[in-house]
């Protein structure tokens, strides 16, 4: 006989049973939502060719770089900014913001283009005025470029102010503080503190020559002296600083972005050594230096260290990575961006005896924030090739090779599965020069006449310090103390992961192999 089933035990059961219903439901959504998600996330997923820790434009198009300056606890950035690229013309100042110089972030435009008759911004440089001679007030930012005039398209130098610490700039005059004397080349100026003159000196590029003009108050200059160059082409974006070499000797150093292609130098970044007398500029030796011997270190700065006492041992420098003869064939224009930065460099003068000086590069300390994994491997000998089972596309390489009879030896990186795509890094022994050759991927020249960037080396030390960066587009490469550096544009496909040692013509020694994985900023 079956029990009765009261009324209140009928009603437990069915609150007991919609209790679990609804968790049971509740679950599902969870989950469903969860695999929906996860769905989504892969999706929408697709490789991309913007930098992992370059800097990039945020959108449309990059091209020269302004000094850094560091005021109010950061170091303030502008930068040529074209925000109709690829379909209008003319630049404006873009601007960012860095504590580091590693991490970056966008302020905006701060001089909008085509905002009066003359035209569009291009290059120049910003300056703080700590003792108010301009008479915008103390600590106002003052910028001085060049615009096109009006009048005829001239190439002549305006001055623009900003009271709110860089964020946004005035037009101060309709009128050039510098007008053009009738040079067709007449344009980006850089503007220094000279601290002995107590006075501003600008250094411009008219030509194949750097003109030296001063002024007391930024708005009238007087020109006091020029130093001309020979078989570089045409100069842009001259750079004039004071540095303390390592052995204590102050040098004044002159640099400029210059095109040596003709006679079978670079198309970067020329310096001299020398001494500045307050009007002019005279030259340890006639023949420039380099500060990069690839492809794609152009409209180069340097600035000195704002968090430093010191302002003459520790100096910065970054340029545009790109190149005029190829400058839109880059696949990130399918991103919607074309403009990127090189790291920022740590460079160093040295001396080499006599009077002999030269500067070298170094990745800055901060760039080991971005290290979030390391491989190491103590030793490899190699006589033909070895593939690690170390990829990526965005790390630094760090290795000691040594040899005693050999042809050619170096690393293959960003290498293919098949093995058939690769950019190559090493020293070609028997013709005593080392290389990075991007023949063999996916890179910007169609011509294919800048395919391999190539250097003088010594190779009767029979031995060589090699530190690689690569990220997603680029590979930089700093030789032994970094008198030599290698700075180029690579488009490998995104599954291009490979590294490879090789040697030729003998056995290669690879010591203290680091590769160090950065993280995407």
């Amino acid at each position: 006989m079956l029990k009765k089933i009261t009324e209140k035990k009928v009603y437990k059961y069915l609150v007991f049973f919609t209790i679990c219903l609804s968790l049971l439901v509740f679950i599902g959504i969870i989950i469903d939502h969860t695999d929906n998600r996860r769905k989504k996330e892969v999706t929408h997923y697709q490789p991309t060719y913007r930098a992992a820790y370059h800097f990039t434009v945020p959108d449309k198009w990059k091209n020269d770089p302004q000094r850094p300056i560091y005021f109010d606890g950061k170091y303030h950035y502008y930068y040529l900014y074209n925000r109709d690229y690829p379909n209008g013309n003319g630049t404006e100042w873009r601007h960012a913001t860095s504590k580091d110089l590693v991490h970056w972030k966008d302020e905006e435009v701060a001089i909008p283009k085509f905002t009066n008759k003359n035209g569009d911004v291009w290059s120049g440089s910003v300056v703080i005025d700590k003792k108010n001679t301009a008479g915008f007030g103390k600590g106002a930012i003052v910028a001085i470029m060049t615009q096109p005039s009006a009048d005829g398209g001239k190439q002549e130098q305006y001055l623009w102010y900003s009271t709110n610490k860089g964020k946004t700039f005035t037009s101060y005059s309709n009128q050039p503080v510098l007008p053009n004397p009738g040079a067709k080349d007449f344009r980006d100026p850089k503007i220094i503190w000279d601290r002995q003159a107590k006075k501003w000196v600008m250094a411009l590029a008219e030509g194949s020559k750097i003109g030296f003009y001063e002024s007391d108050n930024l708005k009238k200059w007087a020109y006091t002296g020029g130093f001309l160059t020979k078989n570089i082409g045409i100069v842009e974006c001259p750079d004039l600083f004071q540095i303390r070499a390592n052995d204590g000797m102050y040098k004044w150093v002159l640099g400029t972005s210059a095109n040596g292609k003709s006679s079978g130098k670079p198309n970067t970044y020329a310096y001299w050594t020398g001494t500045y007398n307050g009007k002019e500029f005279v030259a340890d030796y006639s023949e420039p230096q380099w500060l990069d011997y690839g492809f794609d270190w152009y409209g180069g700065v340097t600035f000195d260290d704002g968090k430093a006492n010191d302002k003459f041992k520790r100096r910065y420098a970054l340029a545009w990575m790109n190149n005029w003869d190829y400058a839109n064939n880059t696949p990130t224009t399918e991103e919607d961006f074309n403009g990127m930065d090189s790291i920022v460099r740590e460079i160093e003068l040295k001396h080499a005896g006599s009077n002999e000086y030269y500067l070298t590069s170094k990745p800055i300390e901060a760039n080991n924030d971005l290290v979030y994994s390391k491989d190491f491997i103590k030793k490899m000998n190699v006589n033909g090739s070895e593939t690690l089972k170390i990829t990526g596309d965005t790390y630094e390489l760090e290795t000691e090779i040594s040899w005693s009879e050999l042809k050619n030896v170096g690393i293959r990186l960003r290498e293919s599965a098949d093995k058939d795509s690769h950019v190559d890094v090493g020293i070609f022994v028997e013709q005593e020069y080392s290389y990075v050759n991007r023949a063999f991927t996916r890179q910007p020249d169609k011509s294919k006449h800048y395919v391999e960037s190539k250097a003088p080396f010594d190779v009767s030390k029979k031995k060589v310090h090699l530190r690689i960066l690569v990220d997603k587009t680029s590979i930089e490469v700093f030789v032994d103390d970094g008198k030599v550096v290698h700075s180029n544009l690579i488009f490998p496909d995104p599954a291009d992961r490979g590294i490879t040692l090789f040697s030729e013509g003998g056995t290669a020694v690879f010591k203290n192999i680091i590769v160090k994985h950065l993280k995407v900023q």
